[in-house]
């Protein structure tokens, strides 16, 4: 039996208020389709089609999308003195199964992972973010976690800087200006792999990121794996639009679909 898929998105994405007010952050469009979309495709051609999505603020209205989603994706022929209806493009529908949780308002990241352990009957499950894309080979994460038998496996990337870099010589004159650069460190990228062990280490009230994390790195529970592709986090407006942008590009970076 394949691992499931995990996703957050329950919070509620105050930095990108201009699409949030009316909607959660995971289904702010890129293209044509939520950012959800996006990443679950990314499982999906991978073969993993076992989805949770840990619901929160405006939750509702994740489940509404997907419930429709043949309504808003296919021709449709009906028959109205009987109310028939065919779905005349079904063999391209997404062969998915969703699990969609509501784990609250407030809930920290690491409560709505804890009310979710219920569903998880393999060994381990992935764990990602529903705002940031990536073209991370997820076979090669699979691979990385067994190998290394550890409870917990994070991605990690390195991010653009906010501001440009200005590398000067010895008589301070300007020798390269480099525009946003990557940093040099890992910051948490998502796209984790955990054995079910991790729900020993947390409450209700936990914070994955924080005290979770900190205790598995106490404990040398938890491995890096390295990405040095494409990533990149819907946090603000401004990363929307350039998301947006990069799709209606010839080859979006993140599209391994």
């Amino acid at each position: 039996m394949r691992p499931k898929v995990v996703i957050l998105c329950g919070g509620k994405g105050t930095r990108l208020r201009e699409e949030t007010e009316s909607k959660p952050k995971p289904l702010v469009t890129v293209g044509e389709m939520p950012i959800l979309w996006h990443i679950m495709k990314h499982y999906s051609y991978y073969g993993f089609n076992d989805f949770i999505l840990c619901l929160g603020y405006k939750g509702e209205l994740i489940k509404e999308y997907f419930l429709n989603y043949k309504f808003r994706r296919w021709d449709i022929k009906l028959n109205l003195k009987d109310g028939i209806k065919y779905f005349l493009q079904d063999n391209k529908l997404e062969n998915w199964n969703i699990y969609f949780v509501d784990t609250g308002l407030e809930t920290n990241t690491g409560g709505r992972i804890k009310k979710i352990a219920k569903y998880i009957e393999e060994d381990y499950f992935f764990l990602t973010y529903g705002d940031g894309v990536s073209n991370i080979n997820l076979q090669e994460l699979e691979d990385f976690f067994l190998k290394k038998g550890k409870i917990g496996v994070i991605t990690g990337v390195k991010p653009e800087s906010k501001y440009g870099e200005i590398l000067v010589d010895s008589g301070d004159i300007i020798a390269e200006f480099n525009e946003k650069p990557l940093l040099n460190n890992h910051i948490n990228g998502g796209f984790c792999v955990f054995n079910k062990e991790i729900f020993n280490y947390m409450n209700e009230n936990s914070i994955l990121e924080k005290e979770v994390f900190r205790n598995l790195a106490r404990d040398k529970e938890l491995a890096l794996y390295k990405h040095e592709g494409f990533w990149k986090c819907m946090d603000t407006y401004k990363d929307c639009k350039e998301l947006n942008k990069m799709w209606h590009s010839d080859n979006p970076p993140w599209q391994v679909f």
